[in-house]
């Protein structure tokens, strides 16, 4: 169901290719029309992002910012403020996506009836309500 709201999103795991353990950095492409991801916040886990090539759209609580090449975010651990990208332009969108992997991170989704937990470095998702999926 929310798998397919993803496409046209490429990750490539770069930190993973040098065995780090304590954060993890992504190479990530979005294609005109992709999403980042849902919008999300994280209860444990910073985050950052740095665009280096197109103009993707920020969504946050306080609404939509455009960025540009160079430009960077970061989303504070606790904060609650829902966060995600979207390519909106008729161009790729590549950015560097940094977070730590802090364990039991638990991670609501602001716009959708999904939340998540972080065990054993895998994402375990449940309904808000805590029913499984």
């Amino acid at each position: 169901m929310y798998v397919a709201q993803l496409e046209g999103r490429e990750k490539r795991p770069l930190g993973d290719m040098f065995g780090l353990q304590n954060f993890g950095v992504n190479l990530t492409t979005l294609k005109p029309g992709a999403i980042s991801a849902l919008r999300h916040a994280h209860a444990k886990q910073d985050e950052f992002i740095y665009v280096l090539h197109g103009t993707p759209t920020l969504y946050t609580d306080e609404g939509a910012t455009p960025l540009s090449p160079g430009m960077c975010a970061g989303f504070k651990a606790g904060s609650g403020n829902g966060h995600q990208l979207v390519n909106e332009s008729e161009a790729d969108v590549l950015y560097l996506e940094i977070g730590d992997r802090s364990g039991g991170d638990q991670v609501v989704y602001s716009d959708d009836d999904l939340q998540a937990e972080f065990v054993d470095n895998i994402f375990r998702f449940a309904h808000k309500d805590g029913s499984p999926y």
